[in-house]
C-alpha cells in the first residue's frame, strides 16, 4: 500500500482511539457515580454523542466496558509503581491519585464495593487485585527487612493487609466527604507507619 493511502487510515484510527478514550473517561464517571448496576450503555453512549450501537462498536458488551475500564485503572497504576522506591515513598504517592484521576479511584472504589458477593461478575477480578496489592506491599517490606531497615518482627502479610484496609478506607470516606482532609490523612498515616516499621537507631 502506498505510504499517501495510509494516512487515512491513519487519521481514522487516530479517531477511533480518541473516541475510545472519551467512552472510558465517560465510562469512569458515571460508575464512580451509580456504579454497574444502574449505569447503563445508553447513558454513556449519548454523553459521547454516539448511539448505543455506536458505543458497541468500539465495546462490544458491557461486560467489555467495564474491564476496560479497570484495565485503564491498571495501567495508571502500574505507570505510577516505582519499585526502586521505598514502602513509604510508594503509600505518600498514593495522595497524588486522587488529584489527577479522582474518577478512577471513585470508579475502582465503587466497583469493589459492588463486587463483594463472590457470585457477582468482577468479584474474581477484585479478588485477584487485591491480592497482588498485598503481595506487593509485602514484598517492600521484606525487602526493608532484607536491608535492616524494617524491623524483623513485622508480619509483612499481616501489614501489607492493614495498609490497604487503610487505603481502602480512606477511598469510601473520601467518596462519602470530599472535604476531608486526605492529605494530611495519609501523612500521618505513612509516618506512623514509618514509625513502627522502623528499626531503632541503636539496633540498625
Amino acid at each position: 500500500m502506498p505510504v499517501s493511502d495510509q494516512r487515512p487510515y491513519a487519521a481514522l484510527h487516530a479517531k477511533g482511539e480518541d473516541r475510545r478514550q472519551r467512552i472510558l473517561a465517560v465510562a469512569a464517571r458515571h460508575l464512580a457515580r451509580h456504579g454497574w448496576r444502574t449505569t447503563t450503555l445508553g447513558q454513556i453512549a449519548r454523553e459521547t454523542g454516539l448511539s448505543t450501537a455506536g458505543l458497541l462498536h468500539h465495546f462490544q458488551s458491557k461486560a467489555q466496558l467495564l474491564h476496560a475500564v479497570l484495565d485503564a485503572r491498571d495501567a495508571y497504576d502500574t505507570a505510577r509503581w516505582d519499585p526502586s522506591r521505598n514502602l513509604i515513598e510508594q503509600l505518600e504517592s498514593v495522595a497524588e491519585r486522587f488529584r489527577e484521576a479522582p474518577d478512577l479511584v471513585g470508579m475502582f472504589a465503587v466497583l469493589r464495593m459492588e463486587n463483594i458477593d463472590p457470585e457477582a461478575p468482577l468479584h474474581d477480578r477484585f479478588l485477584a487485585r487485591y491480592r497482588v496489592a498485598v503481595e506487593l506491599v509485602a514484598e517492600l517490606i521484606r525487602r526493608g527487612q532484607d536491608e535492616g531497615i524494617y524491623h524483623p518482627d513485622v508480619n509483612p502479610a499481616l501489614k501489607a493487609m492493614e495498609i490497604i484496609a487503610f487505603f481502602n478506607g480512606i477511598e469510601t470516606s473520601w467518596l462519602l466527604d470530599p472535604t476531608i482532609p486526605l492529605d494530611e490523612a495519609i501523612r500521618e498515616y505513612t509516618a506512623s507507619l514509618a514509625r513502627q516499621l522502623s528499626l531503632p537507631r541503636d539496633m540498625s
